[in-house]
């Protein structure tokens, strides 16, 4: 059986990286939407159909369990998702826990596309840990755009960040949350801009150790396969590998 990722487009690959890495033996199914990316600036009822569609056809894929690698699509759909099928459904959680923890008495700015800091579930997440003085949000939603189309060490991108980051008080701060998948492409930028006190932290690894402790895992060593879909439709491996290849160069 398979695992299955889904996410609006490229954002997903960095989560699927750190999952070949701990569960080698594994058998997996991508699933971009790029046809319909990004999702971050859709409302709740589009989100909602474009998911159902794209783990309905999972669904019939024979899979153990599905990884929502989509900070905007777990926000919006995950509660519901899990109502309706029964195999584990993994969702991304933006990591302010971490980043709260030994703050010293400093803020942590959780950047994310506008959709994921407007929904309930991540105002939930600060709430629960007492942390609505503690945290700051910030849209880095062109990001989606960007990375969408392999662009990452254009000059205006580093404008962009420039000018969102521009109001920013960073004595205030001790940390970062990527809290989309697709930002993690731009760590490298972000750490050349940040203050070197700034730590960046993202949610990727601890979905994965979620995945791991909620599945049976294939005992046989097998030669790792990866079927990728865009928007339903089978798709080449080379326009996902190039993202594989940038992660693995920027780690």
């Amino acid at each position: 059986m398979k695992i299955a990722f889904f996410d609006s487009g490229v954002g997903g690959l960095n989560v699927l990286y750190d999952a070949l890495k701990l569960l080698p033996n594994e058998q997996y199914i991508y699933y971009a939407d790029s046809i319909n990316a990004p999702y971050g600036t859709k409302s709740n009822e589009e989100i909602k159909k474009l998911v159902f569609e794209a783990v309905d056809f999972l669904a019939h894929e024979n899979i153990k369990a599905l990884v929502v690698a989509c900070n905007t699509a777990t926000s919006v759909t995950v509660k519901a998702l899990r109502e309706k099928y029964s195999f584990p459904i993994i969702g991304m959680e933006p990591a302010i826990k971490p980043a709260l923890k030994n703050n010293n008495n400093k803020k942590t700015l959780v950047c994310a596309t506008e959709k994921t800091l407007k929904e309930e579930k991540l105002k939930a997440l600060i709430q629960n840990l007492n942390g609505e003085n503690k945290v700051v949000e910030l849209s880095l939603q062109e990001l989606v755009v960007y990375a969408e189309n392999f662009e990452f060490n254009e000059p205006h991108i580093l404008q962009y960040l420039k000018k969102c980051f521009v109001n920013i008080k960073w004595k205030e701060f001790d940390s970062l949350v990527l809290g989309c998948t697709h930002f993690y492409y731009f760590t490298k930028q972000l750490r050349g801009i940040l203050p070197r006190h700034i730590r960046i932290l993202d949610g990727n690894f601890g979905t994965v150790k979620h995945l791991k402790n909620s599945i049976i895992e294939t005992d046989t060593n097998q030669k790792t396969k990866i079927e990728f879909f865009i928007s339903g439709e089978k798709a080449a491996s080379s326009h996902f590998e190039k993202y594989f290849d940038f992660i693995k160069k920027n780690q």
